[in-house]
């Protein structure tokens, strides 16, 4: 499995969809584990992002299309990350 870092930004209906019902975040994260992405942590931020999500995903298209699913939804811009361990970068650079 790869990590990678989905930074997201709620548009204004997401913004009153997570007001109006919380639990959405939540369900969102089951239906990323249907489509074959697993949450391994999440946080709510301030500043240019609303949330912080480290996910893990077989591969680069998987991440793509649960990406591109979420943004077709129109209440969240999401900019995606692969991302590696720093012990993982070390290695391939000894």
């Amino acid at each position: 499995m790869s990590t990678y870092i989905l930074l997201s930004t709620l548009t204004d209906e997401g913004a009153k969809t997570i007001k109006n019902h919380p639990g959405r975040i939540k369900e969102v994260n089951a239906e990323l584990e249907k489509l074959g992405v697993k949450v391994v942590a999440q946080y709510a931020t301030l500043g240019a992002y609303d949330f912080v999500n480290i996910v893990e995903a077989a591969d680069n298209l998987t991440v793509a299309r649960v990406s591109a699913e979420l943004s077709s939804r129109g209440t969240v811009r999401i900019t995606t990350l692969p991302a590696m361990s720093v012990d993982e970068l070390v290695r391939s650079l000894s």
